[in-house]
């Protein structure tokens, strides 16, 4: 599914397929723990559906891990 979020730190609306169904995106919306409801999702993705937040806009903000 194309699950579009708008990122809770730049208001950028982003779009990421995300293997999940409308049953799960429901049951989750009406109140059930994301990973109790998408257990197989990346946390990454878990992220994303929650808050918009990209893996690409973390490492920016929190200056990669190069280490």
């Amino acid at each position: 599914m194309l699950v579009k979020r708008t990122s809770r730190i730049s208001g950028k609306p982003t779009t990421m397929e995300i293997d999940i169904t409308v049953k799960q995106l429901l049951e989750w919306d009406n109140g059930a723990l994301i990973q109790d409801a998408m257990p197989h999702l990346t946390p990454d993705e878990r992220e994303f559906i929650k808050t918009g937040i990209t893996p690409d806009e973390w490492n920016n903000m929190l200056g990669g891990n190069d280490a």
